[in-house]
């Protein structure tokens, strides 16, 4: 067996890792967007057989989870090429591709069940279900002509499901020759080795406090498809005596996942609709989106009569909409629950001239998708792989310092497991 990352080995994201058996039969873990690349950015396929052609040897692509930066140039491939994901995660793809052109209906060849393995030409697949921001995320273990590679994915171990994350600690795989993993948090500063996170449930105390202290609305920006977030806003709201608000994509997101997940006829849940979203229904034809609301809908004179009654889970576009409105005023609030530096982009820091312009406070409330170093090293020390090697990282010089077995390797360069 031999690997080569095309993408992934000196920055965070874009991850593509090609596998390659003995027989030369191939299987592609991941096959995502670069972070750096605007969506005006033509980002062209790595270079690898069978992509945008049929090829016997190509087998399938297998995908960990559904962030842009790990399946974003799939909407580039053949038809052809089998593609094997988590069920909910292609759910949730489905349901988001309505209202974004980023997002891919996927038909999957076979799903992910945490545990179980299955066969992709000569490969095994083992996928261990782990906590990570994005919903219906999986580890997995890869075998082939006897050897075995461990692909961590992203991962953590303080979020919603950390309990995942524990258990795959107490029962790793066993005998592993090569292990990829992330290090989003091995950075180039060594005194940032040993920080921690707030877990969601620290979140959740945050945002009660927020909740209670101010007297209007108050908006919490962040991703529709990051559940744990969706989940802890909701437990927030209830705590603090208010209905959670969201938008059409969220609850359409939240649809697609599981019936644990606050969504339609759930107490204390309501359903905004913005205008970019009322024209996007209009000019598909797509009525029943907004008919399945039902008594859920709220308009924006309910939510102006009454805005202390509500706290919104929305996109930061809806911020604008929410203020012309008189929903949002400086009465009320927002709370960014996204990575800060998307804060000093120029969305971001239009956002914040215009917050300042209407004297409304922001404040940021967020915690990482994200393993810490510390969380890492327990990682690799119940995994003991022989071969560590560094991906989605942008300081993979670092990984020698902190980590046993240490093997660097280049963006597209082949090399035997």
């Amino acid at each position: 067996m031999r690997i080569r990352i095309h993408r992934g080995t000196a920055e965070i994201g874009g991850n593509c890792v090609e596998i390659e058996a003995g027989d030369g039969q191939r299987v592609i873990i991941d096959l995502g967007r670069p972070l750096w690349a605007s969506s005006a950015v033509d980002v062209p396929l790595p270079d690898a057989e069978g992509l945008t052609h049929h090829d016997p040897m190509l087998c399938g692509i297998v995908i960990s989870h559904p962030h842009l930066d790990h399946y974003g140039l799939l909407g580039k491939v053949s038809a052809d090429v089998p593609v094997f994901i988590g069920a909910e995660a292609s759910s949730l793809l489905r349901a988001a591709s309505f209202f974004s052109p980023v997002s891919v209906a996927i038909k999957p060849a076979g799903y992910h069940v945490h545990g179980e393995s299955s066969t992709v030409g000569p490969f095994t697949i083992t996928p261990y279900l782990n906590d990570h921001s994005a919903f219906d995320a999986y580890s997995l273990l890869i075998q082939c002509d006897g050897r075995r590679v461990f692909y961590t994915g992203d991962i953590r171990g303080h979020g919603r499901k950390s309990r995942l994350f524990e258990a795959l600690l107490a029962d790793p795989p066993r005998d592993v020759d090569v292990m990829l993993m992330e290090g989003t948090h091995v950075r180039s500063d060594p005194a940032t080795d040993g920080e921690t996170f707030e877990t969601e449930a620290d979140l959740e105390m945050r945002f009660v406090d927020v909740l209670k202290a101010t007297s209007g609305a108050v908006a919490v920006l962040g991703s529709a498809q990051n559940i744990d977030r969706l989940v802890t806003v909701y437990r927030a709201a209830r705590r603090s005596g208010r209905q959670l608000v969201v938008d059409l994509y969220g609850i359409s997101v939240a649809a697609a996942t599981r019936s644990t997940i606050p969504q339609l006829g759930f107490p204390d849940l309501r359903v905004y609709v913005p205008q970019r979203q009322r024209v996007l229904v209009k000019d598909s034809g797509e009525f029943n989106r907004v008919k399945e609301l039902g008594q859920a809908r709220v308009y924006a004179e309910e939510l102006a009569a009454a805005p202390s009654r509500y706290v919104f889970y929305v996109p930061s576009s809806v911020v604008f909409e929410l203020c012309r409105s008189g929903v949002l005023d400086s009465t009320g609030a927002v709370v960014w629950s996204l990575w800060s530096g998307y804060l000093r982009d120029g969305s971001g820091e239009r956002l914040q001239q215009f917050l300042a312009e209407r004297s409304i406070p922001l404040s940021t409330i967020h915690t990482s998708g994200h393993a810490s170093v510390v969380d890492l090293q327990r990682l690799v020390g119940a995994v003991r792989p022989d071969r560590l090697v560094p991906m989605h990282s942008g300081a993979s010089s670092r990984f020698v310092e902190l980590f046993p077995n240490v093997e660097r390797h280049d963006d597209g360069e082949w090399w035997d497991v």
